[in-house]
């Protein structure tokens, strides 16, 4: 079997800041890292014995989990297997890249980053030295700004000092609304911005998760994905195995690029081929027109077209 995993554990607690994310700051008690370390060796020996199966993970934990050494060790653990495809995590960058060379060079293969650049939580300089420092690794990875105004001009920036290879990827920002001409100064940096701006509708439509694709739990409950609650089973005991299948997504929209990617109605793993996890593209998108007209028909909320 095929099988990708999102792995979100107990972990909340983050270095950061920012203003628009609800786990800024939080502490973690010791006894909730504790609890968060031992869910996630459990999940990685879990992952090691499965050696019938083909497994990717990507680890989507609410706070930084780079900053923890059984972050690290998971992935670097993980990536020597051979009966794992990808192992990946979506990161601030903010702790120190030296870890990945433990990996090796088959290791680093597997391993991807999705990173996030927050304008204001760290020095540009430094968050752009982590970045050649990965490039340098030979680590796959992806970088990201969410699509505020303020942030534009270091995103801007950021686009023109990366390599022309990494992708530059835009998230829409929460709850708010763009203009055309707001969408399209977005496009300029991520052609594939359209994707972002808009939810879309998922209600009946087919979708990966909970066929393909799992969200798993530090206590090893097993959900379609991070945002339907329903349980499938748990990882641990084996349950879940039965409730795999295809099925329709019975929320009305989809608004979360982690969710939405595996939308069968979508041609994102055609665009992401080889990279859904990190957030890779097959190829670096082309700069679009200024109209940004020039991709696959999008599926928005009716009355936001």
């Amino acid at each position: 079997m095929d099988l990708t995993i999102l792995y979100r554990g107990p972990l909340a607690s983050c270095d950061y800041d920012c203003p628009y994310c609800p786990f800024a700051k939080r502490r973690d008690s010791p006894e909730q890292l504790r609890a968060d370390r031992a869910a996630l060796e459990r999940f990685t020996a879990w992952a090691a014995a499965q050696t019938g199966d083909r497994i990717s993970v990507l680890f989507t934990p609410w706070g930084e989990g780079l900053v923890r050494s059984w972050y690290r060790r998971a992935l670097v653990e993980l990536a020597q297997l051979p009966h794992i495809g990808r192992v990946a995590i979506q990161t601030n960058l903010s702790g120190r890249t030296r870890w990945l060379a433990e990996a090796g060079g088959a290791g680093r293969d597997k391993i991807a980053l999705w990173c996030t650049y927050h304008p204001g939580q760290t020095p540009y300089d430094r968050f752009l030295a982590r970045c050649r420092e990965l490039s340098a690794l030979d680590v796959r990875y992806s970088v990201g700004v969410v699509g505020l105004e303020d942030h534009f001009d270091e995103a801007r920036r950021l686009r023109t000092d990366l390599p022309d290879e990494v992708y530059l990827w835009v998230n829409a920002a929460e709850g708010q609304s763009y203009t055309d001409e707001e969408a399209d100064r977005w496009t300029v940096l991520d052609p594939l911005f359209p994707y972002s701006r808009h939810p879309h509708r998922s209600a009946g439509l087919p979708c990966r998760t909970g066929e393909s694709v799992i969200s798993v739990d530090g206590d090893g409950t097993v959900r379609r994905c991070h945002f339907v609650p329903a349980e499938l089973g748990n990882l641990y005991d084996g349950s879940y195995r039965s409730a795999l299948g295809p099925r329709s997504c019975p929320l009305a929209v989809c608004d979360c690029h982690i969710g939405y990617v595996h939308l069968e109605t979508l041609p994102l793993y055609d665009v992401f081929a080889g990279g859904v996890l990190e957030r890779v593209p097959a190829r670096r998108p082309g700069i679009p027109a200024p109209s940004g007209r020039r991709f696959l028909p999008l599926s928005p909320v009716a009355g936001q077209a």
